[in-house]
């Protein structure tokens, strides 16, 4: 394996959709990368998830021209991670919001996180020279909320750690939709670098208690109808399991992260080997599953430094 991160070299442009998953809401996906989502309500438009700089916002803003001229007023971030928060200041939202927990995470490490995101995936911040600064929200809350566009609703609720000790979920009820961020990908890899693995599934269940008639994930396809949606609930489940369980039987008898590492790939590679960015996500997995498994509770904070030891102890 070269001694450089998967998607240090990855340049490909990826094929936009944006698809209508109820009506007035929309889900804009590129094959993998991090999608955003769009919420039209009576007078205004609400924005789920920024993209990482202002120039790829600009991407989502064009799709939303393509079918309203309603202005945007509300940015909702399911969790704090810098290439889905930097791209705000595009979207002129008077209103962003974040679960107060996201933005203790910006204020414990959102540097050092858009430090070590971009030198481990260029290609997703381009124009990274007109992010202004760090993304802040200018509401948070804990538990539940609601924002009526007009009288449209919009339930944002934490059901549970998962992806990050923030996220967030938004449910629209009149069309009976959900934007889950990254605590449900669809045939992309989790990145579960920060995550809570042995939590995930109990918010896997909150989610599907739902029963929602449509998700839009945080990477990958929309997710339209019942059978496509608790197909992808049930292979985030699958995946998340066969991350954790094999490198907490290596950190139980005492076994190194490289050991990890192996018992990882031999039980995800026959599996996963196929989903979008899942070389990039696995060194990160490996090395949260393991901390996770030794009793490290909370994620250690990721910067450039750790990533290289990490991957050099990944070597052997």
């Amino acid at each position: 394996m070269a001694k450089a991160f998967a998607s240090q070299g990855d340049m490909t442009e990826k094929k936009i959709s944006f698809t209508e998953v109820g009506r007035d809401l929309y889900a804009f996906t590129a094959e993998g990368d991090p999608n955003s989502g769009v919420i039209i309500g009576d007078d205004s438009v609400m924005v789920v998830e920024a993209q990482a700089t202002p120039r790829l916002a600009q991407k989502v803003i064009d799709c939303i021209r393509q079918v309203t001229d309603k202005p945007i007023t509300h940015l909702a971030l399911t969790h704090y991670h810098a290439v889905r928060v930097l791209g705000a200041s595009a979207y002129g939202a008077g209103q962003i919001l974040m679960s107060d927990a996201a933005r203790g995470m910006v204020a414990e490490r959102g540097q050092e996180d858009w430090d070590s995101e971009f030198q481990r995936f260029p290609r997703l911040f381009q124009g990274y020279e007109s992010i202004p600064g760090l993304t802040w929200p200018t509401t948070s809350f804990t538990g539940h909320m609601s924002v009526f566009l007009g009288n449209r609703r919009v339930d944002l609720m934490q059901l549970g750690r998962a992806h990050t000790a923030g996220d967030i979920v938004i449910h629209v009820p009149d069309e009976n939709v959900l934007f889950t961020g990254d605590i449900v990908e669809y045939h992309s890899a989790c990145y579960c670098g920060d995550g809570y693995f042995t939590e995930w599934g109990k918010t896997l269940d909150a989610i599907k208690a739902y029963g929602v008639d449509a998700i839009a994930p945080g990477r990958g396809d929309a997710l339209m109808g019942p059978d496509m949606v608790n197909q992808a609930i049930e292979n985030t489940r699958d995946f998340v399991i066969s991350t954790y369980r094999p490198a907490a039987r290596v950190a139980a008898r005492g076994g190194s992260l490289k050991e990890a590492w192996d018992a990882v790939r031999a039980e995800c590679d026959p599996k996963f080997a196929d989903y979008a960015i899942y070389e990039h996500c696995l060194p990160f997995n490996v090395a949260r599953a393991y901390d996770e498994a030794r009793g490290i509770a909370h994620p250690r904070i990721w910067t450039a430094e750790r990533d290289m030891q990490m991957w050099d102890d990944l070597q052997g």
